[in-house]
């Protein structure tokens, strides 16, 4: 009996070892392989980010080749359908930077006030309960704020401004500063968290009031991410789509009346996009010229956002 039980312990343990082995193997191919992999994925995103890039240039190159450089970055006229089209960015650009501006004029107070009571003021119970309420704002489709800036928004705003037209650009941005203001008060509530509480006791040590402390020494400590946050949502503005599309309408006036239509450059992208538009067309390389101009204004916003978070950033 004794030499049985041997032999079974025997079996047993070279069980265990052969399963070790395979083990130790298949851990071995895993981590050969997942360098590769994590590598592979890292280049297919590198080539995407190039391959929209060179599209952009070679597009918008051929556009430039029969529509004059100059006059599409001055021109106050953009007719791209009539008999002597004329293409000149000014009206979208106008559009554009006032609707971003109207955004932000409403996400920057309440995103920045929020961020304050949750950072500052609320408990940790309170904090767990409306954080991902803010935040659900962010989930919601944009083609849903769209027809909310369209049906409800413009009714209420013109039954204060007899003159505001059906279709304008105060209440598409209106509309988008409330959808970005979940971006404005989650990032500035985060860079306010990281400020640390030794600096919040030290105020409140010496007389500082709560409100003082909030706006003197919290606030100026994480101006960093504040204003990257800032920055962050008026990029997310800038390339605002479908709210713009469906509520400002597709005038291309050059003008800075908030109650009038007013295109935007991605409405016009839109528009052109969804009309008919030969391939080969003035009209078809305009697409990408007004594209290229939008992707180097939302790249020029994230790298201002990095190098105001590099410049200002407050080391604890």
């Amino acid at each position: 009996m004794p030499e049985v039980t041997r032999d079974v312990k025997k079996a047993n343990v070279r069980e265990l070892i052969e399963k070790n082995k395979s083990t130790i193997n298949m851990n071995k191919i895993f981590e050969v392989a997942m360098p590769k992999i994590l590598l592979g994925i890292a280049i297919i995103s590198v080539l995407t980010t190039i391959g929209i890039i060179l599209t952009l240039v070679t597009e918008t190159v051929e556009f430039f080749t029969r529509v004059p450089f100059f006059e599409f970055f001055t021109g106050t006229e953009l007719r791209p359908l009539s008999q002597n089209p004329q293409f000149g960015i000014l009206p979208l650009l106008a559009g554009t930077l006032m609707s971003s501006l109207i955004a932000m004029c409403v996400a920057i107070p309440i995103g920045l006030m929020s961020a304050i009571y949750l950072s500052e003021y609320a408990t940790e119970k309170v904090r767990k309960v409306l954080k991902p309420i803010l935040e659900i704002l962010a989930g919601i489709p944009t083609i849903v704020y769209g027809f909310f800036a369209l049906t409800f928004v413009t009714p209420l705003l013109r039954s204060f401004m007899p003159g505001l037209e059906p279709s304008n650009i105060l209440s598409p941005g209106i509309v988008m500063g409330i959808m970005i203001i979940p971006m404005v008060a989650s990032l500035s509530e985060d860079a306010m968290s990281s400020v640390p509480k030794t600096m919040r006791e030290g105020a409140l040590a010496l007389g500082a009031t709560k409100l003082e402390v909030s706006w003197k020494v919290v606030v100026p400590a994480a101006m960093s991410g504040i204003i990257a946050s800032f920055v962050l949502a008026i990029s997310r503005a800038i390339g605002e789509t479908m709210i713009l599309t469906i509520a400002s309408g597709s005038s291309k006036n050059f003008t800075f009346d908030v109650t009038q239509s007013i295109q935007t450059m991605t409405a016009y992208i839109v528009e052109v996009t969804g009309g008919d538009a030969p391939a080969g067309s003035t009209l078809y390389y305009s697409l990408y010229a007004v594209a290229m101009t939008l992707f180097v204004f939302t790249l020029v916003m994230n790298l201002l956002a990095q190098y105001i978070s590099r410049k200002f950033r407050e080391e604890y």
